[in-house]
């Protein structure tokens, strides 16, 4: 994996200039960028690359998911554009990985403590860009707020803005980060969640992070996304 993140860097910093910043993305407009990107892939490559069952990540415990993921994975944006704030799960989004990992990163005996869903993807023909670039847009887009359509109640987005990027951003290719204030299913409650993005080549690491209540975590952890991407890059 080494040697295609090595290709991959090559690669896309020459179209992109380089790694983005928070809130914000590396630009390439260059129509060659789809259909030239670097090698998906596979769903064992990343899942040697992601946190194994039971790993311990700083006060966190890593463990795989037992059913289908994240309950947001299935979940959608009103409007369409808002999607990729929401998830970037295959079935809702406009660019299908070729393969992803997922894991939860928590505290097991905290039922109210922060909750991490860490989704590694990787995609083919140079679609992880693209993924990156819609994202940024539609952060830009729908600051305003949007509604995240669920199987039961809808969610109030109020608000999306920037956030800070991880401290290793400078090491991928494109970073994105974003603080979101949500209204809880009742209208009363402003609930806070954060989403961080990514890129290496062809794949993107996702990070969400969460916590019940009104408590606002000021970012997804750095040493759960730290240790994420330094076993990522060292597989």
């Amino acid at each position: 994996m080494l040697a295609l993140g090595a290709a991959a860097c090559s690669s896309d910093k020459d179209s992109s200039g380089g790694a983005g910043g928070s809130g914000g993305s590396g630009k390439d407009d260059k129509p060659s960028a789809a259909a030239h990107g670097p090698k998906a892939l596979s769903e064992a490559q990343l899942d040697a690359a992601s946190f194994t069952d039971g790993q311990s990540v700083g006060k966190y415990t890593a463990s795989e998911y037992t059913l289908d993921g994240p309950l947001g994975d299935a979940y959608t944006a009103d409007p369409a554009g808002c999607q990729p704030l929401v998830s970037l799960a295959g079935d809702v989004s406009d660019h299908a990985p070729a393969a992803q990992a997922q894991r939860k990163v928590d505290t097991p005996d905290e039922m109210l403590g922060v909750t991490v869903d860490v989704t590694l993807r990787s995609y083919r023909n140079g679609a992880a860009a693209e993924v990156m670039k819609e994202l940024d847009k539609a952060g830009k887009d729908c600051a305003r707020g949007f509604t995240e359509e669920r199987a039961l109640a809808n969610g109030k987005y109020l608000k999306v803005e920037p956030a800070a990027a991880p401290d290793f951003a400078a090491e991928a290719d494109e970073a994105e980060a974003y603080r979101f204030t949500i209204l809880d299913v009742k209208g009363k409650l402003k609930l806070y969640e954060y989403l961080t993005v990514v890129r290496s080549g062809s794949t993107t690491l996702a990070f969400r992070g969460e916590i019940p209540g009104t408590k606002d975590i000021g970012g997804i952890p750095q040493d759960v996304m730290t240790a994420q991407w330094t076993k990522f890059r060292a597989a």
